[in-house]
């Protein structure tokens, strides 16, 4: 297994695009050596990209596959899934009189004037939902149960329909889920049944419709998943890595293959959520508490606020929204989630010209299959990566280190027939808004995001990664005001390594309902109990030997208010005085918030969330590197300077020779393997000790 004592990790990440393969070798302790490199995403056959990507790297580590200790994936295969609608053929049940939960929402209108507003279909059709004659009751007793003959008669109806997964979501089974357990008993004890989830496992929250529509999303992917785990595992073991695999979650942590197969819905944004832990890793060896990271790859952007060293986190999120930017438009997701906006502006993000004639930027990607119109494979349609190729951004031959040749004619006629010719503009000009519109998408998609916090970026660092963003964060950050962005070593494939800087770690949830007024002692801390019994299981499956550190929120708010508020606890055994103890740190959460209490009102408690996790090693303080010597310059080439409007004669500089402390002045290219740094003219870049790149404005 490892060589010499150095263990020997390998981070995969499958993105729309590009799949990326990262390999460390060694510890953070002592030191450590990253390989890596990135393939084309393989859509038929995900885990052959991952297969060729694995031995590739150990080619160039210069290691074989049976030293590997570890594999750590993270994919956004049941996302694809869930927004293409290919999974598997779904069965809901659920409570009789209920069955249209799943379709009717909340009600709420996201567009309130829009006539015609357009709401995603349920992912299981009414003909294909059916229901059980039971009720729990609020305080999960039994109002009624159900007859063994109506679940026999049920079970023998779902069978013979063909069905490869089942979802069951019963009325307050958050509470109760003995109902649910029962008829999943029922469709098992069948021979050849099918996959079942049940909603008091996948999400034991309340609001009846998101967790409705989160078992479904579960059993939805979750044959799909666990058919490409199981084979991902053989194909790996074939290929002379018998390591143990592990997943990432959308929560941030590392969980079992066998957990991951269970529980898919976990894995919606896994990708994203390492790319948010390895921009935090850096923010802390950096000292930052205020960051705005930016991921930007080659089918969409992400944007996340990381505060005091850690990724701001949710209980809930979206997917497939039908209007960009408008929460209620999309799926609803319970499950604990690092928050970003993801927004459809990557690299191969496709665009058009309206009926307004102004140029239109995505959400529609074209991947890796056919790509960009410069790749060859027979797209014919500019993107993104066509417009930062006849900007100068991207040298044709040397893309994604060399193994992909660029074909700059192909990129200048889909710029022409697509938007120049309908808009009566030269390529360049075509290309240079193409540009503009997508920075613009994504300002303004940080600056939204920011304006939901309460946070003014102005006094942010951003910091970049994923093989697009580096070529449009100095734009971005001039749009935004922000002085410093960090690009750190292996920007290219930073969600990879942000895999291999993640703890082991789950994070259980649960709605509990309780008045502070009411505070019962012993629920609360039988919650408690049940929640890291619960979390810590999870991470024993992965790292038996750990003593999980536990971190528990309780998501509280006035009596009447429609929702919570975030309030870390202390997790102990709790007395009489614990509604004391829980109103004081709710009303230092809601002036942090809000500035102000409200009087006379009593608090309750709506539900809990406690996150397991292995220890992580310290990171080392990074000591600001202020600049010395000027890089020279391996040569020139023009580059679109937007300032200016025109084309200017930019620096090329190799990242690899540079030493901490050197510098180059914009505007400038910076290349490396995976990605290329764009310099604007008002900036300069100085590496710093660990390796990053610090882009600030130039001195006066």
């Amino acid at each position: 297994m490892s060589r010499n004592g150095q263990p020997i990790r390998v981070g995969v990440d499958i993105g729309g695009t590009f799949t990326d393969i990262v390999m460390e070798v060694g510890d953070m302790e002592t030191g450590t050596q990253l390989h890596s490199t990135k393939l084309l995403t393989t859509y038929a056959n995900p885990e052959q990209a991952i297969i060729d990507g694995v031995l590739q790297v150990a080619g160039i580590a210069g290691v074989s596959p049976g030293e590997i200790d570890i594999i750590i994936h993270g994919t956004t295969l049941a996302t694809n899934a869930l927004i293409e609608r290919k999974g598997a053929r779904t069965t809901f049940i659920t409570t009789k009189g209920f069955r249209d939960v799943i379709e009717m929402r909340t009600e709420n209108r996201f567009e309130q004037y829009d006539l015609d507003i357009v709401l995603p279909p349920p992912l299981v059709e009414r003909n294909h939902r059916h229901v059980l004659d039971e009720r729990i009751g609020a305080d999960g007793s039994v109002l009624k149960a159900p007859s063994q003959s109506d679940i026999e008669e049920l079970a023998e109806r779902i069978v013979a329909g063909g069905y490869e997964s089942v979802a069951i979501g019963f009325m307050h089974a958050y509470l109760n889920g003995a109902h649910e357990r029962l008829m999943r008993e029922a469709l098992l004890a069948r021979a050849s049944g099918p996959s079942v989830s049940i909603s008091s496992e996948v999400s034991p929250q309340m609001r009846e419709f998101q967790r409705f529509n989160t078992v479904c999303a579960n059993a939805y992917v979750k044959p799909l998943m666990a058919s490409y785990l199981n084979r991902l595992v053989e194909r790996l073991h074939e290929a002379g890595a018998a390591c143990p695999v592990f997943m990432m979650h959308s929560g941030g942590g590392i969980i079992s293959v066998e957990s991951a197969a269970e529980f898919p819905v976990r894995l919606l944004e896994s990708g994203p959520a390492g790319g948010a832990i390895f921009a935090a890793h850096i923010a802390a060896g950096h000292g930052l508490d205020r960051v705005l990271s930016y991921d930007m790859g080659g089918t969409t952007a992400k944007i996340c606020l990381i505060e005091k060293q850690v990724p701001k986190t949710a209980k809930t999120f979206e997917v497939a929204r039908t209007y960009r930017f408008k929460k209620g438009s999309g799926m609803p997701i319970s499950i604990p989630v690092i928050e970003m906006v993801e927004i459809g502006a990557g690299g191969g993000s496709i665009a058009t010209v309206d009926a307004m004639r102004q140029i239109r930027v995505g959400p529609h990607s074209a991947g890796s299959e056919p790509g960009p119109a410069c790749y060859g494979r027979g797209g014919d349609r500019p993107t993104v990566t066509d417009a930062d190729l006849l900007l100068g951004k991207i040298d044709p031959n040397d893309f994604a280190g060399g193994t992909i040749k660029l074909a700059t004619e192909a990129s200048r006629q889909a710029m022409h027939s697509a938007l120049g010719e309908k808009l009566g503009v030269d390529e360049t000009t075509a290309a240079f808004g193409l540009c503009e519109i997508v920075d613009e998408n994504m300002t303004n998609a940080a600056r939204m995001h920011a304006v939901e916090n309460g946070k003014e970026l102005s006094g942010f660092t951003m910091i970049a990664f994923g093989g697009a963003a580096p070529l449009h964060a100095a734009r971005l950050c001039d749009k935004l005001g922000i002085d410093h962005l960090l690009v750190p070593p292996g920007a290219g494939v930073g969600s990879a390594i942000g895999f291999l800087r993640a703890p082991f770690g789950f994070e259980s949830v649960r709605s509990a309902y309780l008045r502070l007024s009411r505070f019962d002692a012993g629920k609360v801390n039988a919650v408690l109990g049940e929640l890291a019994q619960e979390a810590s299981g999870f991470v024993h499956a992965g790292a038996p030997d750990v003593t999980p550190i536990l971190e528990c929120v309780a998501y509280m708010r006035y009596v009447g208010q429609g929702w919570e508020i975030p309030v870390a606890i202390e997790i102990r055994d709790y007395g009489a005085d614990g509604g004391a103890v829980f109103r004081t740190l709710f009303d230092e959460a809601y002036v942090a918030l809000f500035d102000r209490l409200i009087d006379g009102l009593d608090v309750e408690i709506v539900s809990w969330s406690l996150r397991a996790s292995s220890p992580v090693p310290p990171v080392q303080a990074v000591a600001r590197v202020a600049g010395g010597r000027d890089m020279p310059a391996s040569g020139r080439r023009p580059l679109f300077e937007a300032h200016d409007g025109a084309f200017v004669a930019a620096a090329i500089v190799a990242r690899a020779g540079m030493q901490p402390g050197d510098r180059v002045a914009g505007p400038a290219i910076v290349t490396e393997r995976e990605t290329t740094t764009i310099i604007t003219s008002g900036r300069e870049a100085v590496m710093q000790a660990d390796g990053c790149l610090l882009l600030r404005r130039k001195r006066s």
